[in-house]
């Protein structure tokens, strides 16, 4: 299936009719524009402008890719969850559960550099900008071009990076995590995860190209293949391979998510025929800015060398820390992910309003993703902390998982779950900061303050405190992080109104601080898990809900008119 609205304005897109998912149009910020037709010539019928004839096309453009985009992601946290379950299941919360996570930094850190953020940030302003040459006529095809340019390079970037990580597989575990009781194991494991760098580059690849081609599918798909691959590969051959069943899937999935996108690529790279094929310009043959491509990698190692502090630091404490603190991560980073998926479609949008000189609409734009994704963030935190115990237990608690291994968790999520909100804004702020695909090393710095944060208050807390003075750390360092980044905005990328945002911020925050003791309060009277879950649940939505209307969030605006929006798409559709 394929996200598609005008066929001229799917592929170009022309930054003139990209609106908010609000439903208020983007030019409706900007003075109107005057008509370059003579007035020798005047029409017979007055034709419409262009904001008129594709403000609408966006607008339903974006509301349906945002709605697949959402189903498709909230399908593959599911499955990531079922993926969790199945490996405590199998596997439980102790040394061998240990060594797989272990191994699984490799596929943590891939997914981070080559899919989510870094070679993203870097790939979809050069696509995007290759669109806006193929747009204009460019001789020859400078989106075929850039693919001749950097994917054979960049593949065997991969192929080498991924060898070296087999064979200095004893040294990343020793390095990694030097306290572990079994470190055979985590080798073995690690040769296994080690595939994923080429393969989780090449799915990198095609989602960044997909997405600059306004085709959302198949990259929102790719996390349901990769978990069936790792579901799959732990039933199939656990019973023979242990733990090294789960590094197998973790492989298999890396190759499904490539074969999930390339059908889709290679149609849209099929689908263009350039009116010169045998002539390329100097400006399209050399498409890509490599130091643009340094500082976003860079700053994705640093965002994902926190998980590399964390499990150096827990490998020093008893078995089973380290199970504990992924399985409190993996759920309580739901809400951010989900909340991040809008920005995942609007990211080539503020791309492209850069690239044609529309700082206004840009601005605008980052600034409703800031409040919507606030509010969604904060609801599902708030969720997380007041019914942290019944989540895990209902997840969780069967097989080899135990009573103890839960309330660990639960209490470790619960502290993971107050550096939420600023993961989100890290994670939207970022992409404004290197949306105009120039190179700026101002995000690798504050994401460095980050990390100093965490790993100063990490090992100053873990011998005290254990796991949860890890969880601080972290959630400090992040903040600090999204702080830093926030009041850095203005000429080194997308200048925000940064008083107004921290202003719109504090409304959702003070909702969901309420709604969050409310919700604690209701679920803990319940005598069942599920009862309180629910119970919960409906108590911190209704709170916050209420006390966001009440206090006029921002975010609260968009939300209802894209829930309106789906639902009268889907009534009509019934209708028909």
């Amino acid at each position: 299936m394929t996200v598609t609205g005008n066929t001229e304005q799917d592929e170009a897109f022309k930054g003139r009719g990209a609106v908010s998912i609000s439903g208020s149009a983007a030019g409706r910020d900007q003075p109107p524009r005057r008509s370059t037709r003579q007035p020798t010539e005047p029409p017979l019928i007055p034709a419409p402008s262009p904001e008129q004839t594709q403000a609408p096309e966006s607008r339903r453009f974006l509301a349906k890719a945002a709605l697949i985009t959402a189903v498709l992601s909230i399908t593959g946290s599911l499955l990531g969850l079922a993926r969790d379950q199945a490996l405590a299941r199998l596997f439980g919360a102790g040394s061998e559960t240990d060594a797989f996570l272990v191994a699984w930094t490799i596929p943590e850190f891939a997914a981070t550099l080559l899919i989510e953020d870094g070679l993203a940030f870097a790939l979809i302003p050069a696509f995007s900008m290759a669109l806006a040459r193929r747009a204009q006529g460019t001789p020859g095809d400078p989106v075929r071009t850039l693919v001749k340019a950097t994917l054979p390079r960049l593949t065997l970037a991969f192929i080498a990076v991924s060898a070296l990580f087999i064979a200095a597989a004893p040294y990343l575990v020793e390095a990694l995590a030097p306290g572990l009781p079994n470190p055979a194991l985590a080798v073995s494991c690690t040769r296994i995860t080690a595939t994923c760098v080429l393969s989780f580059g090449l799915a990198g690849y095609c989602s960044a190209a997909l997405r600059a081609h306004r085709r959302f599918v198949a990259p929102a798909a790719i996390y349901v293949a990769y978990n069936i691959g790792i579901i799959a590969g732990m039933y199939a051959f656990g019973a023979h391979w242990g733990v090294r069943s789960a590094a197998l899937g973790v492989a298999a999935g890396g190759c499904l998510m490539v074969l999930t996108q390339l059908p889709a690529l290679v149609r849209q790279l099929r689908s263009h025929k350039p009116a010169s094929p045998d002539t390329e310009t100097t400006e399209s043959a050399r498409p890509m800015n490599f130091a643009l491509m340094a500082t976003v990698l860079l700053f994705a190692l640093c965002r994902q060398s926190q998980v590399l502090i964390e499990r150096f630091l827990a490998s020093h404490l008893p078995a089973g820390a380290i199970s504990h603190l992924n399985y409190a991560q993996k759920v309580a980073q739901m809400p951010m992910v989900l909340s991040l998926m809008l920005c995942t479609v609007t990211f080539p949008v503020v791309a492209r309003a850069l690239a044609e000189g529309d700082t206004e609409k840009a601005r605008n734009r980052v600034e409703r993703d800031l409040a919507l994704a606030a509010c969604l963030v904060l609801l599902g935190a708030a969720t997380v902390i007041a019914c942290a115990p019944q989540i895990i237990e209902l997840l969780f608690q069967r097989g080899a998982f135990t009573a103890h291994d839960t309330a660990a968790t639960a209490g470790v999520m619960r502290v993971y779950a107050l550096g939420l909100l600023g993961q989100t804004l890290v994670g939207v702020l970022v992409r404004s900061y290197f949306s105009a695909g120039r190179p700026t090393w101002y995000p690798v710095a504050a994401m460095a303050a980050g990390i100093v944060v965490t790993s100063w208050i990490g090992a100053s807390t873990v011998g005290p405190w254990g796991v949860t003075g890890i969880a601080i750390a972290n959630a400090t360092g992040i903040t600090t992080t999204a702080v830093l980044l926030l009041c850095g905005s203005g000429p080194r990328s997308v200048p925000l109104r940064t008083r107004h945002v921290l202003v719109e911020l504090s409304r959702p925050v003070r909702a969901a601080a309420v709604a969050t003791v409310a919700g604690a309060f209701a679920a803990r009277a319940m005598p069942s898990p599920l009862l309180g879950l629910t119970v919960g649940c409906t108590t911190v939505t209704v709170v916050f809900a209420l006390l966001g209307w009440a206090l006029g969030a921002q975010g609260f605006a968009p939300a209802l008119e894209s829930v309106r929006s789906v639902t009268r798409r889907l009534i009509h559709g019934r209708s028909r």
